[in-house]
């Protein structure tokens, strides 16, 4: 699924699945599957763009992971299984090309669902899967590349994320591809001829400059009197600062 070898495709689905565990070869099965067709460059305010579908795992989801997203056995018992709802997602996803954080989670899934039922495998109706960890690993070499620590990163709101849940996740995965892909970092604005369109930095002598006053500085030195003695240590401040001090004393 490397984001090298990415396919361009005129639909584009976001993806997630949420799951009674983390083995699919062991037992685990899927609960939810949530989906959300992008329009284009921008989200789509129809809901037929969306889909949500509840599935009857036919096996026990252990209370720690309940407390993940939230999903009980009794929720579920009255859902379809997977098998019973399987034409109804592969007919929403069929021709698209499916953006999944960390794919090769949800597509071990899916497939493995897929094949229990007979119906091949996930790559027979797509045509193409991104794995968004992919794009973000590129974009932010060194960076945590969680979908909550990409949304910080991005300024995404995602304080609705209570629970993980398929649907809210596709949502925000889709946000966070769009934010990602947007291009803006390409954009040169030495190349802007309009005078209009470029804001001019002032002169530097025309800053007016606010020292602190006597007061205000020993009320700052108690702070990071305080802040060595928490970290037991001497604090970043005084450690960059430390070297300028030296040199004026010499």
């Amino acid at each position: 699924m490397n984001a090298s070898v990415r396919r361009s495709s005129k639909v584009q689905i976001t993806l997630d699945t949420e799951t009674t565990g983390l083995e699919a070869r062991k037992g685990d099965r899927i609960i939810e599957i949530g989906c959300v067709r992008l329009n284009g460059r921008a989200m789509s305010d129809d809901e037929k763009d969306y889909l949500q579908i509840f599935v009857n795992p036919e096996r026990d989801i252990p209370a720690e992971v309940t407390a993940i997203h939230g999903i009980t056995n009794e929720k579920v018992a009255n859902c379809p299984t997977f098998a019973q709802t399987a034409d109804r997602f592969i007919e929403f996803i069929r021709g698209a090309e499916l953006l999944i954080h960390n794919a090769e989670f949800d597509v071990g899934f899916l497939n493995m669902e897929l094949e229990r039922c007979g119906k091949g495998r996930l790559e027979d109706y797509v045509t193409g899967i991104v794995d968004t960890i992919d794009i973000a690993r590129e974009l932010y070499p060194g960076r945590r590349v969680s979908l909550d620590s990409l949304c910080i990163l991005l300024q995404i709101d995602n304080s609705a994320r209570i629970y993980h849940g398929a649907l809210l996740d596709s949502q925000i995965l889709a946000e966070v591809y769009l934010a990602m892909t947007r291009g803006q970092g390409q954009i040169n604005l030495d190349e802007v001829d309009d005078p209009n369109l470029r804001r001019m930095m002032p002169d530097a002598s025309k800053f007016k400059v606010i020292r602190a006053t006597p007061e205000e500085l020993i009320e700052h030195e108690k702070m990071l009197d305080k802040a060595d003695k928490q970290s037991k240590s001497i604090c970043a401040w005084r450690k960059l600062s430390r070297p300028a001090q030296e040199s004026g004393e010499s």
